[in-house]
């Protein structure tokens, strides 16, 4: 069976050349290899195929034959990785927290221990006619939460 830590460093080897970094990887007792990969910027397609050629050119498929696949972390992912966060500071996600309550808003800030999502809603306060917008952060601890995933918005 391939060693998930041989793939693991034939990937970054390909990563740091781009500032990338692993999101996911397994590998099935059947040998199938998948990759989930990422980075500070866009992945392109050819990145992931230099990732790709990395790892195949550098096994062989005479000693043990495998199936490979290697693809960038979609926006409709869940997060899954700190520089995920880093990334996405200024866009609008959706978190779903353990109890299944769903908060939206924007990104403020992330770090190794939380991060923080700012969210606004109208309501109407005390004495005035008209609703006003009213802003609220919310910080959570990455282990309070099930997931974290950009909102696609096309305006």
């Amino acid at each position: 069976m391939i060693e998930e830590k041989n793939i693991r460093e034939l990937a970054e080897e390909r990563l740091a050349t781009f500032d990338g970094f692993i999101v996911e990887l397994t590998v099935s007792a059947a040998n199938h290899i998948k990759l989930l990969i990422d980075a500070d910027h866009s992945v392109s397609i050819s990145e992931c195929m230099s990732v790709s050629r990395n790892i195949e050119h550098n096994l062989d498929r005479e000693v043990e034959d495998f199936s490979l696949e290697v693809s960038s972390a979609g926006l409709d992912q869940p997060f899954k990785h700190l520089r995920q966060y880093v990334k996405n500071i200024g866009r609008e996600v959706k978190v779903l927290d353990l109890n299944d309550n769903k908060y939206e808003g924007v990104l403020s800030s992330a770090d190794e221990n939380s991060f923080s999502v700012l969210s606004k809603r109208k309501e109407r306060i005390e004495g005035r006619k008209a609703k006003q917008w009213v802003e609220e952060l919310h910080t959570f601890k990455y282990a309070e939460i099930k997931q974290t995933k950009v909102i696609l918005s096309f305006k």
